[in-house]
């Protein structure tokens, strides 16, 4: 199973949004906990305290780019 870092949402990648595991948002008061590849989306899950919730969803028709979390 690959584990998904990074997507970047967006047509031209130096001007897409950028999501990482760990980034604080809205307001800094949720952090990005995970961000998984399903089979027709991609979604990314943010945390407060001990509560996730699903937070963006974004289909396989949007551009996006995948970095994938190696450790070596």
């Amino acid at each position: 199973m690959n584990i998904v870092r990074k997507i970047s949402v967006g047509p031209d990648y130096m001007k897409c949004m950028h999501y990482v595991v760990g980034q604080e948002v809205l307001g800094k008061s949720y952090t990005i906990d995970s961000i998984i590849q399903e089979d027709s989306s991609i979604s990314i899950y943010i945390r407060r305290d001990d509560e996730i919730v699903k937070w963006k969803e974004f289909s396989s028709t949007m551009p996006v780019s995948i970095e994938f979390k190696i450790d070596f």
